[in-house]
C-alpha cells in the first residue's frame, strides 16, 4: 500500500501531462491488472520502486514538468556524463527508494555530430533517456483506470495510458541478449505473468499483434523477436529456472512456466511454422 501512495503522489503530480504519457516497465505490468481484458490473480504482481515514463519524441509536451514534480516533493538525482545528464526523480528522503525517471525512442546512431553519445533529451523542465524499442511500448498503447476502487489514493479517478500486452512482451524479447542475467530471469517471469493475464484473450492479443504491432516494426526486427521467442522457450535453461524462484508466494516449475510461456506465444505470434518445440 505505500508504494501505492507514493505512485498517487506521482500520478497527481503529473496529471495535466497523462495524455502524452505512456507508462511502462514494471509499473505497466501492475496495471494491466485494471484493464478489463485482465483475469483475476490470486498472487502479487511483480514489485518495482522506479516508474517508468515514456513519450513520443512528437508528443506536445508543455509547461513544466520537472517543477511538477519537485513541488510534489520529488527531487533530482544526476548521473553520468551525458549533456544532458541521466535524471531520476526521487519522492523525498521519506521513501528513498521510489523514483520516476523519463524515456523517449532513440533514433538513428545515436551518435551526435560532435561524436558524443546522443543518449538524453530535455523536453518540458525534465530529462530523457533515449532507448532502442521503445516506440513499440508506444504503439497502440491501452488505457486503463485506477482510483480509491484499484488502492490508488487519489481524489480522482484517471484514465493511465500503459503498453499493450503484446508490445509489452515484444519488447521483452528484443531487448533480451542485452540484460544482465538478473534482468533475464526476470523479464521471463513478466512474459509468463502478462500471457496469464490475459490467458482468456489470446485471440484479441494474436489481433493487436498482427494489426498494430508487427506492422509498426521492421521485417528484419520482427522476424529477431520470433526467433528469440522461439529459441528462448525451447528448452528449460537456467533463465528459466532462476524466473521461477523468484516470486516468493507461489511455487512455479521450470517445465511448467517454459511450457505456459511458448503455448502462449505460439497462439499470440503464431511461431507454430517456425519452432522446432
Amino acid at each position: 500500500m505505500e508504494d501505492l501512495g507514493n505512485f498517487a503522489r506521482l500520478v497527481e503530480a503529473i496529471r495535466p501531462w497523462l495524455s502524452h504519457l505512456v507508462i511502462v516497465g514494471g509499473w505497466a505490468h501492475r496495471l494491466h491488472r485494471f484493464h478489463p481484458l485482465a483475469t483475476s490473480q490470486v498472487y502479487q504482481p511483480l514489485r518495482t520502486r522506479d516508474v517508468d515514463l515514456a513519450f513520443s519524441l512528437n508528443a506536445p509536451l508543455e509547461g513544466d514538468l520537472g517543477d511538477a514534480l519537485k513541488q510534489a516533493g520529488f527531487e533530482e538525482e544526476l548521473s553520468g556524463e551525458h549533456t544532458p545528464p541521466v535524471t531520476h526523480y526521487y519522492l523525498g528522503e521519506e521513501d528513498a527508494g521510489f523514483y520516476a525517471e523519463f524515456l523517449t525512442v532513440k533514433q538513428g546512431s545515436g551518435i551526435k555530430r560532435d561524436g558524443k553519445l546522443d543518449l538524453t533529451i530535455s523536453r518540458a523542465g525534465i530529462t530523457a533517456q533515449k532507448l532502442r524499442h521503445l516506440e513499440l511500448l508506444l504503439a497502440g498503447p491501452w488505457k486503463v483506470q485506477v482510483g480509491v476502487e484499484s488502492n490508488v489514493p487519489i481524489e480522482r479517478a484517471v484514465d493511465l495510458v500503459v503498453p499493450n500486452p503484446v508490445s509489452f512482451i515484444i519488447q521483452k524479447l528484443l531487448i533480451h541478449k542485452h540484460r544482465d542475467t538478473a534482468k533475464k530471469a526476470q523479464d521471463v517471469l513478466y512474459i509468463h505473468d502478462t500471457l496469464e493475464l490475459f490467458g482468456a484473450s489470446l485471440d484479441q492479443l494474436r489481433s493487436v499483434w498482427e494489426g498494430e504491432v508487427m506492422p509498426k516494426m521492421s521485417p528484419k526486427t520482427a522476424k529477431g523477436a520470433l526467433m528469440t521467442a522461439s529459441e528462448l522457450f525451447e528448452n528449460v535453461t537456467d533463465t528459466i529456472r532462476n524466473a521461477v524462484r523468484i516470486p516468493q508466494d507461489r511455487n512455479l516449475q521450470p517445465d511448467n512456466l517454459r511450457a505456459a510461456i511458448h503455448y502462449g506465444l505460439n497462439e499470440v505470434l503464431g511461431l507454430g511454422a517456425g519452432s522446432n518445440s
